[in-house]
């Protein structure tokens, strides 16, 4: 194989849209350096991208003005080469269940330690760390490069609550939980419930009987009454002096929730 653009152009004949540096190598037979110019200037005509160090993306014309693949194309097979567990999470996972109020503005990712977010053209990704995923329940979902992992209904559910300052905070994550409710099982919710954080559980059932799913919230209620609970701020980033209290959920109200239903 002569050039990295014969490389690529038969990449996408196999039907496949990304490579390490180290694989191009061995395919060209040519040292790092020049391997390395090749597609330096491949990247500079736009065919190329580099979300990640020594990984690239081939970006079909109908991309080229994206500058990358979307992430849900390559951001599985970047796991594999990192070797990472991974789900898509949050406001991503919640626009794949169909609460896709407003269309999330980076792809969020759950991993078990911090990484850097990254940057690939128009595309940003962002990486959350959980140390207790590898629980989490998940579905599949194909995609035109293979196949993704996405939190479950329930699973995001919880992890909406759990991280709302990556979600556009509490309004917003009210507003996606009316919409998400629909995609999420009541037993499932309970099951998941269990092995949350407490203070998520309790911050969950109360925004959902603000959107009105008191089926749902009914099911927080009995994980809520097998164990012991203390009262928690519903917004921790505010102050709790002098806040009214709820008592059904626990909470110290010290915001005020309006979501955009």
């Amino acid at each position: 194989m002569g050039s990295a653009a014969d490389y690529i152009e038969d990449l996408q004949v196999g039907g496949r849209l990304v490579f390490t540096t180290e694989e191009i190598v061995q395919a060209l037979g040519k040292s790092v350096p020049a391997v390395r110019a090749q597609l330096r200037r491949l990247k500079e005509k736009g065919r190329i991208a580099d979300p990640f160090r020594g990984f690239h993306v081939v970006v079909p014309p109908k991309y080229r003005r994206l500058g990358c693949l979307p992430a849900e194309q390559f951001v599985p097979q970047l796991m594999a080469h990192l070797r990472e567990p991974y789900y898509v999470a949050l406001l991503s996972a919640a626009a794949y269940h169909g609460a896709a109020h407003q269309k999330p503005q980076v792809f969020q990712v759950m991993l078990p330690k911090a990484r850097r977010g990254l940057e690939c053209g128009g595309v940003r990704v962002d990486f959350v760390a959980r140390r207790e995923m590898s629980g989490t329940p998940f579905v599949e979902r194909n995609t035109p490069a293979g196949v993704i992992r996405i939190a479950s209904p329930a699973a995001t559910a919880l992890e909406l609550v759990g991280y709302p300052e990556r979600c556009g905070y509490l309004d917003n994550v009210a507003t996606v939980l009316a919409e998400l409710a629909e995609s999420v099982e009541p037993a499932a919710l309970e099951a998941e419930a269990r092995r949350a954080p407490v203070a998520w559980v309790q911050r969950l059932g109360y925004l959902l009987v603000l959107v009105e799913q008191n089926e749902l919230a009914d099911r927080l209620d009995r994980v809520l009454a097998a164990g012991k609970r203390f009262v928690v701020a519903l917004a921790p980033w505010q102050r709790v002096e002098g806040v009214p209290r709820d008592t059904r959920w626990q909470l110290a109200i010290n915001t005020d929730v309006e979501p955009d239903v």
